[in-house]
């Protein structure tokens, strides 16, 4: 078993650690070989159960797996040059943007050349019985009852976590669909030190975060890392709604709004159209990336870097997940598959995914 670690590196959040376990079957950890896997919260409960029953298939490998916002999994592995065997992010446009375009300093090789689309998911809002208005709100009218003020609202950071600037796109979206711009401002205006401004085009809406977000006093907008941290702030009463995954509202049995199809960013025919809103990070934590993210289809990524200690168990790892038994688990946990995982990069990725896979644009 691992270690999972919940958070970005921020003073937004403090960061969980829950510390690992012997292993069961009197392996002695130091002669099993350490398999390091970074990824997206939302694959937490997933993750774990793939955790064990990977181990199980290949008792010489310890898996040892830390959980953060995607951005953060990015930078564990291309600005502070940690030795990560895989990385899942639940946005893998981040892979090309951030590890094809970042160099190895010790190879001067890029951290990645392919990464694999394997899973996708659908945005929505987290709720309890007892949070305010849960009796009235609906697909229809979610925008106007989180922005009333009395109504306190999870939203992950967005300089670190996915689901943080999709949350923005949602509601950028969501206007856009109903033709109804009244929403946007009252849901964020004055709720940060430095505001979160929209611009609206012809053919594009544009979110830019600043480069310090922190909320005011009073607000009525909580927020932190990872998405993932927000489940126990609405299990507590804390928040009255939370922006998270489908998949994570189902596995912590919560109650759930679903988003329209235009708005929750995991439906293929309306790809064009999420494709009408970016949201830009105003600040350059990547020394070499501009952070611009356009919406688009939830698509998670996962890759091996290529500064792995360990890419022929890493490649092992991948292999089980998109097998039959991955699937299983990962069905087991709410998270949609891909029927076919599509290979950007195809001739890059080891011979045994190549197998399970097709190259991005092929099918």
């Amino acid at each position: 078993m691992g270690v999972i670690l919940l958070g970005a590196c921020a003073p937004v959040a403090s960061p969980q650690i829950i510390k690992s376990t012997p292993p069961t079957d009197g392996t002695k950890t130091s002669e099993r070989i350490p398999l390091v896997v970074f990824a997206a919260g939302s694959l937490i409960l997933p993750f774990t159960a793939l955790e064990k029953a990977f181990e199980e298939r290949y008792p010489t490998i310890d898996l040892l797996a830390e959980y953060h916002g995607s951005i953060q999994v990015m930078r564990h592995a291309t600005e502070l040059h940690e030795p990560i065997d895989v990385v899942a992010t639940a946005d893998s446009s981040l892979i090309p943007k951030l590890m094809y375009a970042s160099n190895n300093p010790d190879t001067g090789e890029p951290y990645a050349n392919w990464y694999i689309r394997f899973a996708s998911n659908h945005l929505a809002l987290a709720y309890q019985p007892d949070s305010k208005y849960a009796d009235e709100i609906n697909s229809e009218n979610w925008m106007e009852i989180l922005a009333r003020p009395d109504v306190r609202v999870g939203l992950a950071d967005p300089r670190f976590d996915a689901s943080g600037y999709r949350a923005l796109m949602a509601f950028a979206l969501a206007e856009e669909a109903d033709q109804n711009y009244h929403y946007f401002g009252p849901m964020f205006n004055d709720q940060f030190r430095m505001p979160i401004t929209i611009f609206r085009d012809d053919d594009l809406d544009t979110i830019t975060v600043p480069e310090v977000l922190e909320t005011k006093t009073g607000s009525h907008i909580v927020l932190r890392g990872a998405s993932i941290q927000l489940v126990a702030l609405l299990q507590s009463g804390e928040i009255d709604y939370a922006f998270e995954y489908e998949s994570v509202i189902q596995q912590h049995q919560l109650g759930m709004v679903k988003l329209p199809d235009a708005v929750n960013l995991g439906e293929e025919v309306n790809a064009d159209a999420y494709g009408m809103v970016q949201v830009n990070l105003d600040f350059q934590r990547f020394a070499t990336v501009k952070p611009e993210f356009r919406g688009e289809r939830i698509g998670y990524g996962i890759t091996i870097p290529s500064s792995s200690p360990h890419p022929e168990e890493a490649a092992l790892f991948i292999e089980f997940l998109l097998g039959d038994e991955g699937r299983a688990i990962m069905e087991s946990y709410h998270h949609p598959m891909f029927e076919q995982p599509l290979v950007d990069g195809f001739e890059n990725a080891p011979a045994n995914l190549q197998a399970l896979c097709v190259p991005a644009g092929a099918q």
